[in-house]
Order: C-alpha cells, then structure tokens, then sequence
C-alpha cells in the first residue's frame, strides 16, 4: 500500500524476486507490467531477441532500455500519477555466448550441461526513468562471476523436473535448488537474483528517493 506523502515508484517487472529486493531495502513500489492486450502490442518476446555478434553487456543494457520504453508508455495510457519506474534484464553468458530462458526442458538441460564445472558471468542492468512523463534515465550493470560444481545427467534431470528453469535465465534460480549446485559467487548474490541492490540504492538516491 502506498501512501501520497510517501515517495514511491513502479516496478516494471513480472518478478516476485525483484519486488521481495525492492521490499528489503524499504522502498515503496507499485508493479507496473503489461496485461494481456498490452501483451499483444509490446511483444516482450522479440525484445529479448540478441542481435547478431551483440556483445552480453551491450545485448542486456540495450533490453533493459527497451523494457523501460515500454514500461513509460504503459505509465502514460493508461494514465496513470507521474512516478519513476524501474526496469532490470538480467542474462547469463560464457565469452561472447548468451544463455537466455529456456525454450524447453531440453534446452534447459542444454544450457545446465554447458554452464557445469565452469565459471559464468550474470550481468543484471536496471534503468529509471523519472521526471515529467519519464523523459530523463539512469542506468546501471552489475556483473558477478558465478562457478557451477560438476553437475551429473542425472541432477541436470532431477533439477529440470522441477520446473525451476523454466523462464529464468541461464536456466537456474540461485534462490532455489540450483544453490546446491553453485560453488563460488563473486560479485553481487541480489544481482545473479536479478536486481543488484547496491547499484538500485544509488540510482534511486540520485534521483532522491533514498538517503
């Protein structure tokens, strides 16, 4: 619940993680996502399509700031009180290869089976857009390093059963069962999560919403 003496912003995010983060660092928020005749229109899917040789970081920046047109658009029909809205797009990549959400269960094995025993970079980026019908943006990348333990065929099945990988990038969620398969993280837990909450403080504190 938000209150009109209290700043807030929305959150153009589908995600109950993101909103559990937004939570954790006390700030109010209201989601703002597509229903289903705007669906229809902004297509999510095709934005998610990596251009041919786009580099990771280019790949997720420029998709964040595609998310985030869409999200002020959404703001100004269905006109809706002026406030920021934040964006994020989170991907997984080894070099130049992008592993984004897994079409099936076989392709999430796929993904599973490449990322075992190896080490894998998570960028997260977020954007706001704010001021008067969200003209002016900040945004931010955060990259973490995350190394897999060996994973066995059988885990991989086990694993992918569940359902967990199924529209998570990279095909795990280190929020769930895929934690007992990460070794090491190096960089920022909230950001492999999907919104890096040291690099949300800033922007917000840039734009005066927090201290």
């Amino acid at each position: 619940m938000t209150s009109k003496a209290q700043p807030y912003i929305y959150l153009a995010s589908q995600s109950p993680r993101r909103s559990q983060l937004l939570d954790q660092i006390g700030v109010l928020h209201q989601i703002l996502v597509a229903d289903a005749a705007e669906n229809a229109i902004e297509d999510a899917e095709s934005l998610e399509i990596a251009l041919k040789n786009e580099a990771p970081k280019a790949y997720v920046m420029r998709v964040t700031g595609l998310k985030l047109d869409a999200a002020v658009a959404r703001m100004k029909n269905r006109c809706l009180p002026n406030a920021p809205i934040l964006c994020a797009d989170t991907t997984v990549c080894m070099g130049r290869v992008i592993y984004g959400k897994p079409k099936n269960a076989a392709d999430a094995a796929r993904m599973l089976t490449e990322l075992s025993g190896k080490t894998h970079r998570v960028l997260t980026s977020i954007a706001i857009a704010y001021g008067a019908g969200g003209k002016q943006r900040l945004q931010a990348l955060s990259e973490s390093k995350v190394t897999f333990a060996l994973i066995s065929k059988a885990q991989i099945a086990r694993y992918v059963a569940t359902g967990e990988p199924m529209g998570k990038a990279g095909s795990y969620g280190v929020q769930g069962m895929a934690a007992g398969m990460i070794e090491r993280i190096n960089g920022s837990y909230s950001g492999v999560m999907g919104l890096p909450l040291f690099e949300t403080t800033q922007l917000l504190r840039q734009i005066g919403l927090t201290k």
